[in-house]
C-alpha cells in the first residue's frame, strides 16, 4: 500500500533511508550540464537499464543480459519476471542531459540501490564509448517526497513535459524518451506501472498536460533568464 504525508516539498535526505512504501521524485544531473544521452542507442540503453536494475540482484551483468536477449535466448528476460522487484517506476523522463523519475520504494533502500546500479552502469558504458574518464554525475540523486496524489498527478505532467520546456520537440508526444505515451496507452512495451497509484483517462490526461505546455514552457524561460 502508498503512502502520502502530510507537508508540502519534504526533502529526503541520504542520511536516512528512503522509506519503503513511498512515493519518491528522483533526479540526477550530469556534471556541470554535460550532455549525457547523445544517440538513440544512448537513451534506449537507459530505458532497458531502467527496466534491468529495477529487480533485485540482477542475475548477470547488464552487457551479457543484452548479449543474451539479442542473441534470442528469452530464459534470462523469463527469469526476471519472477524476480522481486527492488522499485517501480511510476513515470520517467530521459533528458539529454539529466534524469527524471517517479519511483515506488518497494525493498529497503531499494532506490538508492537501483540508482546505484544505473548511475555506475552508464557511468561505464558512455566514458568507454566516448573514450572518457572520471564521473559523469554531478553528487548523490536528489530525492523529494511526494506528499499527495494531487502532488503526484501534476509532477507527472511537469515530467512529461520537460522536452517541451526545454524547445527539444513542439509537443511532448514527440518525445521518445518519456513515459507519456503509456500514459496515453499509445506503446506495447511500458516500463511503468502507474495503474495502483494513478487512476488514467488517456483523452483528458493528454488535454490536461498538454494545456499547460505553453504556460510551462514560459515559466522554464524566465527561470533561464534570471540565472544567466
Amino acid at each position: 500500500m502508498v503512502h502520502f504525508v502530510s507537508g508540502i516539498g519534504r526533502h529526503e535526505m541520504r542520511k536516512d533511508p528512503l522509506k519503503t512504501d513511498f512515493l519518491y521524485h528522483i533526479c540526477t544531473k550530469s556534471i556541470a550540464g554535460y550532455r549525457i544521452f547523445r544517440t538513440d542507442d544512448d537513451y534506449s540503453r537507459v530505458m532497458e537499464m531502467l527496466l534491468y536494475y529495477s529487480i533485485d540482484k540482477p542475475p548477470v551483468k547488464f552487457s551479457l543480459y543484452q548479449k543474451l536477449v539479442s542473441s534470442g535466448n528469452f530464459d534470462v528476460t523469463s527469469e526476471l519476471i519472477k524476480k522481486d522487484k527492488l522499485i517501480d517506476i511510476i513515470a520517467y523522463c530521459i533528458m539529454p542531459t539529466h534524469l527524471h523519475l517517479v519511483l515506488i520504494q518497494l525493498k529497503e533502500n531499494g532506490i538508492t540501490l537501483f540508482m546505484k546500479n544505473i548511475l555506475d552502469s552508464y557511468s561505464r558504458y558512455f566514458n568507454i564509448k566516448n573514450n572518457r574518464k572520471g564521473p559523469l554525475w554531478q553528487g548523490r540523486f536528489k530525492s523529494i517526497l511526494i506528499e499527495t496524489d494531487e502532488q503526484l498527478l501534476h509532477l507527472t505532467r511537469y515530467i512529461h513535459l520537460n522536452p517541451t520546456s526545454d524547445n527539444l520537440v513542439d509537443n511532448p508526444l514527440n518525445w521518445n524518451y518519456s513515459s507519456y505515451k503509456e500514459y496515453l496507452n499509445l506503446t506495447d512495451d511500458p516500463l511503468c506501472n502507474f495503474q495502483p497509484y494513478l487512476s488514467i483517462n488517456p483523452e483528458t490526461y493528454k488535454a490536461f498536460v498538454e494545456d499547460r505546455q505553453d504556460y510551462q514552457r514560459r515559466l522554464s524561460e524566465i527561470k533561464h533568464l534570471l540565472l544567466d
